[in-house]
């Protein structure tokens, strides 16, 4: 069975919807950021960065496999799992390929950098809060038009969605407003409504 290293970040909740989404067995194994667990010598030896999420496969490809990264995590159990959430179809998998880069290389970071200054900054930065603001309207109206095209961001259901789906479900409601992004709203809430993701989304 798969051991989930998880704490409840944006990063820790597209891992845990990607394995519930896969179907895969996996137990949740809590590392408490707020304790400083990720500096833990354990856990480094999973996640030399000391970041969540990571993953241990004792049935990995070859033997035991430690992965870290959200990407990274999401394409090796949408592989495993061979149910199409990640695809088979060399062509298909160029497309999403290149929205789960981008979704978890700059969507999320840039994500994170709002909700520090607009969430958890010590000091009010008017700046920063405004770039960061300006940055993450521009992101949603980008995906907005893509799903202005497709039902979901490559065409069917994929691990690409869910590399957005947690800072658009954290940000995207009342942070910033779904409003005038009726595409990404319509998505937004056709995800929130899968059964993986509420159980993803729920007590752990």
């Amino acid at each position: 069975m798969i051991d989930l290293y998880f704490w409840t970040t944006d990063n820790g909740h597209k891992a845990r919807q990607g394995l519930e989404e896969s179907g895969l067995d996996y137990t949740i194994k809590l590392v408490n950021l707020l304790n400083k667990e990720q500096f833990d010598p354990a856990f480094l030896k999973i996640s030399p960065g000391h970041k969540i999420p990571a993953l241990v496969d004792p049935e990995g490809p070859g033997g035991p496999l430690t992965l870290f990264e959200s990407g990274a995590i999401l394409k090796y159990v949408g592989e495993k799992a061979n149910n199409g959430l990640y695809p088979r179809d060399p062509a298909r998998r160029v497309v999403v390929d290149q929205w789960l880069f981008y979704g978890s290389a700059t969507f999320t970071t840039l994500a994170q950098q709002f909700g520090f200054f607009h969430l958890r900054c010590p000091k009010e930065v008017p700046v920063a809060k405004s770039h960061y603001l300006t940055i993450m309207r521009d992101m949603f109206a980008t995906l907005d038009t893509k799903l202005a095209e497709t039902e979901y961001v490559a065409g069917e259901h994929s691990v690409a969605d869910i590399a957005f789906y947690a800072d658009v479900h954290i940000y995207g409601p009342e942070a910033i407003g779904l409003a005038d992004y009726p595409n990404l709203k319509r998505w937004h809430d056709t995800l929130e409504a899968r059964p993986a993701v509420k159980k993803a989304w729920g007590p752990h």
